[in-house]
């Protein structure tokens, strides 16, 4: 039996093949239509004409105190973890379709580009999107499942104004695409992701392979970028913590502008932490401002030439203060990395523009995975939407719902029957030497960046699954 499973994929000893959930969100009668969502930073009521949209999962997470993962990745120092298998305790009960979803929270700076005139104020709109997409992944520390190939999801918020449609395409390299259109017509938001994970000793790192594209139809422009990259802390010992790091460069490929975004790692004294800076230029390079903020917290954007002026009188009074810490080391800890102290929050600059602020979490966040308000939602099963949704949609994934209710016995059962399913499919399509056909999106071209894409071929909400496989 081979063990070809993605780290993200978890079963209890045994090997893994592919793994995940999903949810989604049929269409919803009465919804609240989308208005204004630019205030409170687009929480609006989110009532889908069923009930309101639940604040809890059924059930709190488990304990990971009595589970160690260092007998298992103690061999795959500096490897990618493609054919690791991990105690489906360390996931949780959300597929990597769904995490792709939770792009979608803060929808409404994508209509607030839309709405403004000025391609250098779009463009900072839509970094801030950017940075907000991969807001929700602080302190989100458990795996999501791995999709099995040709599982899907949709999502559709017709209070927030689109819908979205995502298909496992590809599950050795695992890949995942996603379209999402504005229910207005205004916006098209679609991209493939081939996370790419490798274990260095203490920590996890996920390399964000794959394009992301931004269409605005009113304005002509089409913007693209790729994600930064995660890492995990304290996988062997010592309190699990996330930081992501590395340069983004969002492109708007009608005007030439260009905006860099440099997601900084935390550094050794932690001052670093969760910090982005980066500026945006002009098809001529010209700095026309400067972005700065915590992608945990806030996003704002000031004038260059203020930004130095403030950078200046900042260096000036800290000076005498970097001698002090210099000529103090701090201890060196074998065991752990430590996660650094919180700074105080983003200092702000004085004629700075608020660009995004992300929303508070739940209060029992902490023992529901640390999801958001949105990502609660994710996986419901609304009485009615089995007959609505395709049969490959997440949301009728037997394990991963049997994690959501907190039974992890069977939901360790079910996974490896599903896996041993999609084990047994492959072998059959190999032996009649038949190929894998994808359902919704085929391998093309991105047309902006000549780049290897996955693109929506259209047709999945006409309803129309007859031909869909059996994966569950």
């Amino acid at each position: 039996m081979n063990n070809e499973d993605e780290f993200y994929d978890a079963v209890t000893g045994l090997d893994s093949d592919e793994s995940c959930e999903g949810t989604s969100e049929a269409s919803f009668k009465d919804a609240v239509v989308y208005v204004g969502a630019q205030k409170n930073n687009g929480a609006v009521p989110q009532e889908n004409g069923i009930k309101k949209h639940r604040s809890s999962l059924p059930a709190p997470m488990f304990s990971r105190n009595d589970f160690s993962v260092w007998s298992i990745l103690k061999k795959c120092i500096g490897l990618e973890l493609s054919k690791i298998t991990m105690p489906i305790v360390f996931n949780e009960p959300l597929s990597f379709l769904q995490r792709i979803s939770e792009y979608m929270e803060h929808t409404y700076l994508i209509q607030k580009a839309c709405s403004q005139s000025d391609s250098i104020e779009r463009m900072q709109t839509v970094a801030a999107f950017a940075v907000s997409a991969v807001a929700s992944q602080w302190d989100r520390t458990g795996k999501p499942f791995n999709p099995l190939l040709g599982e899907t999801y949709e999502l559709t918020r017709e209070d927030q104004g689109f819908r979205l449609i995502s298909e496992q395409v590809s599950h050795h390299p695992p890949i995942s695409a996603f379209h999402t259109e504005s229910l207005a017509g205004d916006f098209v938001f679609h991209g493939s992701i081939y996370p790419k994970l490798k274990f260095w000793g203490k920590s996890v790192e996920a390399e964000p392979k794959g394009t992301i594209t931004l269409e605005l139809h009113k304005h002509k422009e089409a913007y693209t970028w790729t994600n930064p990259f995660c890492c995990v802390h304290n996988i062997i010992l010592g309190k699990l913590w996330i930081e992501q790091y590395g340069t983004v460069e969002i492109v708007n490929h009608s005007t030439g502008e260009k905006c860099v975004l440099n997601f900084k790692p935390c550094g050794m004294f932690g001052k670093e932490l969760h910090r982005v800076e980066g500026y945006i230029q002009d098809k001529s390079k010209k700095k026309c401002c400067v972005i700065y903020g915590k992608w945990t917290e806030c996003m704002w954007s000031v004038d260059p030439q203020v930004y130095e002026a403030h950078r200046k009188l900042e260096k000036r009074g800290t000076t005498d203060t970097r001698k002090q810490k210099q000529e103090e080391p701090e201890a060196v800890n074998e065991d752990a990395d430590e996660m650094p102290e919180v700074q105080e929050t983003v200092a702000v600059i004085p004629g700075s523009t608020l660009l995004w602020r992300i929303s508070s979490r739940p209060p029992h966040s902490a023992e529901m995975y640390n999801f958001t308000n949105f990502a609660m939602t994710l996986n419901e099963l609304e009485p009615g939407m089995e007959g609505v949704l395709a049969p490959t949609d997440c949301r009728l994934r037997p394990d991963i719902r049997a994690m959501e209710n907190g039974n992890i016995d069977e939901a360790s059962i079910e996974k490896e029957r599903l896996e041993e399913k999609q084990r047994a499919s492959r072998k059959e399509r190999a032996k009649d030497g038949e190929d894998w056909s994808t359902r919704w999106f085929q391998l093309g071209t991105n047309p902006y960046t000549g780049s290897q894409d996955w693109l929506y071929t259209g047709g999945y909400f006409d309803r129309k699954y007859t031909d869909c496989p059996d994966i569950y």
